[in-house]
């Protein structure tokens, strides 16, 4: 062989081997990058679990029961609607009120969802998420107007102060948006607090604000949603709610997958009660949704009602599971 030959031949392995080493380097550095941004997602969901302070949002609950109760149309429904649209404004600049009126026998009412939008990177966006996917966190902020459950007759015309029919759901939400702001989940989220959920004697008066949404979606349409409902109460047990569950059997189980992995032992691995309640017009729109809700409550409209029945621990567990869904996904 030539000088040349070998020489041009040496050049030529030499590029090959190089080639190959440059290779597996960026390979390995873009695992690396990989794993480094999955380590960060997962960091985050620990991180917002450790600022969700359960007590702030036992005071959060504690607060919408000072105004009193809170039925649509009152003047501390009225109160309370500027106390949370407040808050929430310290979270995030895309707050708005989504007015809208429903007729009765009595009259017109006049009410209004409330509705905050979270995104990545701090800055609320329009449209889906860093991860292609926009997620609906509910509640309803209305009290019953009265208290048609309560064992003493002469109760049963009186408002319920709702601590954790309302109230309980509510302050789950509200800390998490402080979460919100201080950790800026990777997908798109939005979180809708429903009025008039609890405002009829029959299901034609109720879900009023719920149904609003489910017809008027445009840009506030999510993928999937979670509803929370009555999820204070000190005995917090929470089975498969079960039109969640025949609606969407497997997004409903992979949630309480999720609990259980997690070890928050009120979430129970068995089918409860189908419950009417804000999630049922989203289905009905297609929004596949769940409700997270503890119907087995000796108190539920009743004039008892009241914090008392409530532990920052049972606010705590749930807000654990709707963290790490957030940041997390399913």
């Amino acid at each position: 062989m030539k000088k040349q030959g070998l020489v041009s031949l040496l050049v030529i392995l030499f590029c090959s081997v190089f080639s190959i080493v440059c290779k597996v380097a960026d390979s390995e550095n873009r695992n690396t990058e990989v794993k480094n941004a999955a380590d960060a997602i997962t960091a985050t969901a620990r991180q917002a679990n450790v600022i969700f302070n359960a007590q702030r949002a036992f005071t959060i609950l504690e607060k919408q029961c000072e105004f009193g109760p809170r039925p649509t149309g009152s003047v501390a429904h009225s109160e309370t609607q500027n106390y949370l649209f407040t808050e929430l404004q310290k979270y995030t600049n895309s707050v708005v009120l989504q007015p809208h009126t429903h007729t009765t026998e009595t009259g017109t009412l006049h009410l209004n969802n409330i509705l905050a939008e979270f995104g990545p990177g701090g800055a609320p966006v329009t449209g889906q998420g860093q991860n292609g996917e926009t997620i609906l966190l509910a509640a309803h902020w209305d009290t019953r107007p009265f208290a048609d459950h309560d064992p003493k007759p002469e109760n049963r015309d009186k408002p319920i102060l709702g601590a954790n029919d309302g109230a309980s759901g509510v302050a789950v939400l509200l800390e998490i948006a402080r979460v919100f702001k201080e950790y800026p989940p990777p997908r798109r989220v939005i979180i809708v607090l429903f009025d008039g959920e609890d405002y009829g004697r029959s299901t034609d008066n109720m879900f009023i604000g719920s149904r609003f949404f489910a017809r008027n979606l445009g840009k506030w349409k999510p993928d999937y949603g979670i509803l929370l409902d009555m999820v204070g109460d000190k005995d917090l047990t929470l089975p498969i709610e079960r039109y969640s569950w025949n609606a969407n059997r497997a997004f409903a189980e992979a949630i309480w997958h999720r609990a259980s992995t997690l070890g928050l032992a009120p979430f129970q691995q068995r089918l409860g009660n189908a419950i009417m309640d804000d999630h049922v017009p989203l289905i009905k729109a297609g929004i596949p949704m769940v409700n997270i809700i503890d119907f087995d409550y000796p108190y539920w409209h009743t004039i008892e009602d009241t914090v008392d029945k409530c532990s920052p621990k049972s606010l705590e567990v749930v807000a654990t599971l709707v963290i790490s869904i957030v940041y997390d996904g399913l």
